[in-house]
């Protein structure tokens, strides 16, 4: 096979495991593939090169962006001039669309193939997206089954490969190894903390999840709690928070390792986003928050049009978890739900299963379908 050429932009930590486990599967079709664009720490340990820091892409809420507009702005265009001075033979964005969708017109308008994979979330709102989507994509790849349809009822090229999540992720998950890795009692009652990966994150959820955990450790004073942070600019972050707000937590910060943590865990409170899945798919119960700043959520009310937010439940179609958005994301809140858990053996195992239906339904082979995916688009042009 001769050599291809791939640009690769991922926006963050989720779209940086999507673009890992695609430059493998690309490199098992093609061993003379190589790969370079904006990429994480995966995408980089798979064999891309970066052009700049993943994490200059990952900002939070609509008030962070506009704060960072002109240095977004210049990066996309320094990125867009790279790729066409050095064209690719098939561009691929990762999430991040108004980041990658304009840069993918571009491209597609200067005779590139383009294929965006994880589609925008055009079903929870800005559905006319769609449109503009269409005009800048060879090939759009969903995630979700639910996606397709509405590429297909508008005639843009889409395929569903599943989550690459629900393949690496076994359908039982092992507790006991995990608390094993992590040093962790074996009969301990452990609840996992995860306010999300960005700054505006920690920011506005960190300080409920701590509050939240000290009401819990109210009512079981021998509770564990874990948290698991993407790099050490964010744990001194979550740490500071813990030292103002709740000191005599028993909180043990981790390095990484977000899944093992998640497994380790009996319960887990989080910021809603992929992690949710990942939480689904290791099937432990789960309490979703979000809270952002007023002017960023003031803007996205106008905008969203679904009732439940998190994976879990819009997967379902029906609020298999509790989620507590804005003015709801309460201590009280977030607190009793969490207990409510241990206090009903019941609702986790039926919950369990319920989880387990879902990972089988997104168990695809996901890299290999959209290696593949990509492999035809290049043969067809």
């Amino acid at each position: 096979m001769k050599p291809l050429r791939i640009g690769m932009i991922a926006g963050e930590a989720s779209g940086d495991l999507l673009g890992a486990g695609l430059i493998k599967a690309l490199k098992e079709i093609n061993s003379q593939v190589s790969i370079a664009g904006i990429a994480g720490p995966q995408m980089l340990a798979a064999g891309a090169t970066t052009l700049f820091p993943m994490e200059k892409l990952s900002v939070m809420g609509f008030s962070e962006v506009v704060l960072r507009l002109r240095e977004l702005l210049s990066l996309r265009k320094q990125v867009q001039e790279y790729f066409l001075k050095n064209p690719p033979d098939i561009f691929v964005g990762i999430d991040a669309p108004d980041f990658n969708l304009p840069i993918e017109l571009v491209l597609k308008q200067a005779g590139i193939l383009t294929v965006h994979c994880n589609s925008p979330t055009i079903w929870a709102w800005r559905y006319k997206r769609i449109f503009k989507i269409g005009r800048a994509i060879n090939l759009m790849l969903t995630l979700f089954p639910f996606e397709a349809r509405y590429y297909e009822e508008v005639k843009i090229p889409v395929r569903y490969i599943g989550h690459p999540l629900a393949d690496l992720i076994p359908l039982q998950s092992d507790q006991k190894a995990a608390r094993q890795v992590l040093q962790l009692p074996l009969e301990a009652r452990i609840v996992a903390l995860l306010p999300g990966s960005r700054f505006g994150e920690i920011k506005y959820i960190g300080p409920v999840l701590l509050q939240a955990a000290q009401r819990c450790l109210e009512k079981y004073p021998d509770l564990i709690f874990i948290s698991p942070m993407i790099n050490a600019e964010r744990a001194a972050q979550f740490r500071q928070q813990w030292q103002m707000l709740a000191p005599q937590l028993p909180l043990m910060i981790i390095d990484g390792q977000s899944r093992i943590a998640m497994t380790a865990a009996d319960v887990i409170t989080l910021a809603s986003g992929t992690a949710t899945l990942e939480a689904l798919l290791i099937k432990r119960p789960m309490v979703v928050t979000y809270r952002s700043s007023m002017f960023s959520f003031f803007i996205a009310k106008q905008l969203i049009k679904i009732k439940q937010y998190s994976l879990p439940n819009i997967l379902a179609g029906e609020e298999l978890v509790p989620e507590f958005i804005q003015q709801q994301a309460t201590a009280e809140n977030i607190a009793q739900a969490t207990l409510a858990y241990f206090d009903n053996t019941e609702k986790v195992a039926v919950l369990v299963r319920r989880f387990t239906d879902i990972h089988l339904q997104l168990r695809c082979n996901a890299n290999n379908r959209a290696a593949e995916a990509m492999m035809k688009l290049l043969s067809q042009h």
